[in-house]
């Protein structure tokens, strides 16, 4: 069984992890709002096609809809990935008390979890990036080819 001073370090050594799942959730947090409003979105969108499908409006609808899917599997993506590399730093911080009390050497395991962790909240950045980017797009080609579609999607929104 460890000693006290032993649990010590081990507590010392988990707090840096411990502090990258609270970055971590913070992102979540980011991450599932944006996906909320997506969502939230198209749902309305939706709503408003099926009676207009086959009109102009209908057709600018369409289009804004393929975009929200697209940028919605990204941030289900991106909050995949996120998930699991908040799993993988609990995984860090039980090896490190297990390495600890089992009295065997987890260097390796410890340091294979953390960088694979580094790897999925990479790509989840990645993929929140990308989703930003359609986002970016879909807003340019509002302005400069549907600037009086937009007003007429809001239009049929209000209605």
């Amino acid at each position: 069984m460890a000693n006290f001073e032993q649990i010590t370090h081990i507590i010392q050594l988990a707090v840096a992890p411990v502090f990258l799942l609270t970055g971590v959730a913070a992102l979540l947090g980011v991450l599932t709002t944006r996906f909320g409003r997506i969502t939230d979105r198209a749902r309305l969108l939706e709503k408003h096609y099926n009676f207009i499908k086959d009109t102009p409006d209908g057709e600018l609808i369409k289009v804004s809809l393929r975009s929200m899917w697209k940028r919605a599997r990204l941030i289900n993506g991106a909050i995949g990935l996120c998930v699991g590399g908040a799993l993988m730093i609990c995984l860090v911080v039980i090896c490190l008390f297990l390495g600890e009390f089992l009295k065997v050497n987890l260097g390796t395991v410890i340091a294979c979890l953390f960088i694979f962790a580094m790897v999925l909240l990479s790509l989840g950045l990645i993929y929140l990036f990308r989703e930003i980017h359609i986002t970016t797009d879909s807003l340019k080609l509002g302005l400069t080819i549907a600037d009086d579609g937009v007003k007429r999607i809001d239009r049929v929104l209000k209605n």
